[in-house]
């Protein structure tokens, strides 16, 4: 159950993060309400998974997962570049919380 309740966190996560290049500067009404209540239900999630996940790996996985998600919403919405970097980045953001799993972080 905790890693459903994690992913649930993530996907709100994401949705806030999204929402508020939407409402550019939190000028745009609905996109700054979407943005404000992706976080709140992002982090009741992230707190109920924390009752049965370490945080470690919880937080790992949460950060991990959304960081390279807005990063390829990014490409596919925004237009943004991609290079070597932010390439090199994704993948790092990846193995770091594989490597937190693997070495017990749990």
């Amino acid at each position: 159950m905790g890693y459903l309740l994690l992913a649930g966190a993530i996907a709100a996560e994401v949705a806030a993060t999204t929402a508020m290049k939407y409402s550019e500067g939190f000028s745009r009404l609905w996109p700054s309400v979407v943005t404000g209540l992706g976080y709140l239900v992002s982090f009741v999630l992230l707190a109920q998974a924390l009752k049965s996940m370490s945080i470690g790996t919880a937080y790992a996985i949460w950060s991990g997962a959304g960081t390279a998600t807005v990063a390829v919403i990014g490409l596919v919405l925004f237009g943004e570049s991609l290079g070597l970097a932010k390439v090199a980045g994704i993948a790092l953001i990846i193995a770091g919380v594989v490597v937190l799993n693997l070495g017990g972080a749990h």
